[in-house]
Parts: structure tokens; C-alpha cells; sequence
């Protein structure tokens, strides 16, 4: 490999997690999943626009889906992901201590997922057979 392509690799990774909403959802995941209803719950976000920066992120391969029934979880697919986010918060004058990391014990308030409702009826995402949302591989 040449040190363009390289720096091209490091680009399109550091320009996926650029955005702030983006790494509002990678900290919501923190180090283990979380569902669409979940990260609504959490970030006071709209469904449309989580899942957008979902999409990206999975385009990019930061983030991997599970299927559980009628909801699909997101995770980080490698937990470097949050190191270099640490890394970068150091980097801008924030301590780890201030950067607030989902866990899979995070229960949130307004969340109908499995995790934090004893209903555990999440709203699916809905998604076409021409371009589905997740990967299940």
C-alpha cells in the first residue's frame, strides 16, 4: 500500500465519525448495542435521522446489526473505535470522565426496547428488500 492510499483509508474513516451526531450514537453504543428506539430515547433524535447516520456508519464499517426478534441491535465492530474517540477528546481538552459511554445496562427513560421496558416492544425499523438497512451476515 502507498502512504496515499493510506491517508486515504485514515480520511474516510475520520471523516465517517466526524460528525457530531455521529459520534453522539458511537458513544450511545459505547460497548455494547443499542436499538433505533433505544438511541431515540437516548439522544433525543428522530428515528429518520439516527437511522441516517446508522447507514453511514455501517457504509464505513465502524458498525455492525443483530437481528433479535422484531429489533435490530448496533454495535461497534471494533472497540478501537472508542479508544480513537477518547484520543481525540484529550486531544481537544475534554477528560474521558466527561465523554458519557452507553453500556448495555444504560436503561433510558421513553425506551420501549427489550433492554429498558418490561414490554420490550420496540418499534421495527422499516426497511425494503431492495436496500436493507442492516447487514445479518
Amino acid at each position: 500500500m502507498t502512504a496515499d492510499s493510506n491517508a486515504r483509508k485514515i480520511s474516510r474513516l475520520l471523516r465517517a465519525i466526524s460528525q457530531p451526531s455521529r459520534l453522539e450514537i458511537l458513544l450511545a453504543i459505547g460497548t455494547g448495542e443499542a436499538c433505533v428506539c433505544h438511541l431515540e430515547a437516548y439522544l433525543g433524535q428522530r428515528q429518520a435521522y439516527i437511522s441516517q447516520h446508522l447507514m453511514a456508519l455501517r457504509e464505513a464499517g465502524i458498525v455492525g446489526a443483530r437481528r433479535e426478534g422484531r429489533n435490530i441491535f448496533y454495535y461497534l465492530k471494533d472497540k478501537q473505535t472508542l479508544e480513537l474517540v477518547q484520543h481525540a477528546a484529550d486531544l481537544a481538552g475534554i477528560s474521558t470522565g466527561e465523554l458519557q459511554f452507553g453500556t448495555p445496562a444504560t436503561h433510558v427513560q421513553g425506551c420501549t426496547c427489550p433492554h429498558c421496558s418490561p414490554e420490550g416492544d420496540c418499534h421495527p425499523i422499516q426497511f425494503t428488500p431492495e436496500r436493507p438497512l442492516v447487514d445479518l451476515k
